[in-house]
């Protein structure tokens, strides 16, 4: 399980960093372009500012924010004052003043660009100087400003990208888990009634092998009964865990007598407990009926019987009461208890201690059997608690909801 969700972490992490990641690259798109078009307009307008000069021949005439050289045709020349270094252009005016025509190029003078233009005007030569400090700080806070944005944007986007992922996987994660849990639940509630089958038929193969003749055609009939009986079980298990793995459905609930139920569940078990060593005692009241699914009470009744002789010393006891509104069903054994019962109820958890099975050894415990319970007891509008047993061991009650005519 814990693989799983980490993969769809993974899964979603990955989906988040691409989505920033195309955000990122719109972004930068949109970014270029508003910077070029921008950088475009200015120079644009510093263009149309030196062209708006053109009449310009006097620096008394010039507006503040162009800097204005003039040679006289006499070699006497008039320029604005505080020019910064680098201006006025040596280079462009002796072209202009040698050979004519106008000249427009950027200078940088005093720590700044300067756009110029270098032409004749009237016998003069004249040369204009746009300052282009402004425009490079806002181009310059432009892009601090489309940095941050960025920032913010991938960030923001892959939050978005991430929260939307996971939205997008949950219905994949629930699918998986309701599939694993769904395996995992057929092969807890089958593996019983799958030995009993099996068990019955080598036993009846073995019987009709042996040539035996006192094996009648009507033990052989009672055989192969009680084989199509395990089959039929197998199936109503089957379609119960179905309608249990699947909301869209619910199973049509009947009155079940819960002492009948019990008492045909630990028949059904005596074999099992005969073998290990372990007397199996019922006390049920009459007219115990809940309304409920049958087949999921009996895997319910089932599991807690399972669960007790798997841990049981020498004695199991099946109790079922009731009162005016509830019916309580109690299985409890003489084992070792349980190691932390709040969570009894957790899938895969093993809260009971290890157990001495038939030989020696251990059995293998899967920790699904009580989550089972808890869940058959929660669609049945009821509780279910573990505790320890007064005179040592543990015991399972039930509480359901009594049915009344």
């Amino acid at each position: 399980m814990r693989a799983d969700q980490r993969e769809l972490r993974a899964a979603s992490s990955r989906l988040a960093v691409q989505f920033a990641l195309i955000i990122v690259a719109l972004f930068a798109v949109l970014g270029g372009v508003v910077y070029v078009v921008v950088s475009t307009g200015q120079n644009e307008a510093a263009h149309r500012a030196l062209q708006d000069a053109s009449m310009i021949d006097s620096v008394h005439d010039a507006p503040r924010n162009l800097l204005i050289t003039v040679v006289m045709p006499d070699g006497g020349r008039d320029s604005s004052p505080h020019l910064p270094s680098g201006l006025p252009d040596e280079k462009a005016l002796q072209d202009v003043i040698q050979n004519g025509g106008s000249r427009l190029e950027t200078v940088d003078a005093g720590g700044q660009s300067y756009l110029t233009q270098t032409d004749v005007r009237r016998g003069k030569v004249v040369q204009v100087s746009y300052g282009l400090r402004e425009q490079q700080e806002e181009l310059n806070r432009l892009l601090v400003a489309l940095v941050i944005s960025g920032i913010i944007a991938t960030v923001a986007a892959a939050g978005i990208g991430l929260l939307l992922a996971r939205r997008s996987m949950r219905p994949m994660s629930e699918a998986l888990a309701l599939q694993r849990r769904f395996v995992a639940d057929a092969g807890h509630e089958l593996r019983t009634p799958l030995t009993l089958l099996s068990t019955r038929a080598q036993l009846l193969r073995r019987r009709l092998a042996s040539g035996d003749a006192s094996v009648s055609e009507v033990d052989v009939r009672d055989g192969l009964d009680e084989i199509v009986d395990d089959s039929r079980a197998l199936t109503e298990i089957v379609e119960d865990l179905l309608t249990a793995a699947d909301p869209r459905q619910s199973a049509e609930a009947e009155g079940v007598d819960i002492g009948a139920l019990a008492a045909v569940v630990a028949r059904s078990a005596e074999g099992r407990a005969h073998d290990r060593g372990i007397a199996i005692s019922t006390d049920a009241v009459e007219d115990a009926v809940v309304t409920g699914a049958p087949v999921s009470l009996r895997r319910l009744i089932v599991a807690l019987v399972d669960n007790a002789l798997d841990h049981a010393v020498a004695q199991v006891g099946i109790a079922v009461t009731a009162s005016r509104d509830e019916v309580v069903l109690t299985v409890s054994d003489d084992g070792p208890g349980f190691a932390d019962e709040e969570r009894a109820f957790d899938r895969f958890a093993s809260t009971r201690a290890a157990s001495a099975a038939i030989g020696g050894g251990h059995e293998r415990h899967y920790g699904l059997g009580l989550a089972l319970v808890a869940e058959v007891v929660d669609r049945h509008g009821g509780t279910v608690t573990a505790a320890g047993a007064a005179g040592g061991g543990a015991e399972v009650v039930v509480r359901l909801p009594r049915a009344h005519a």
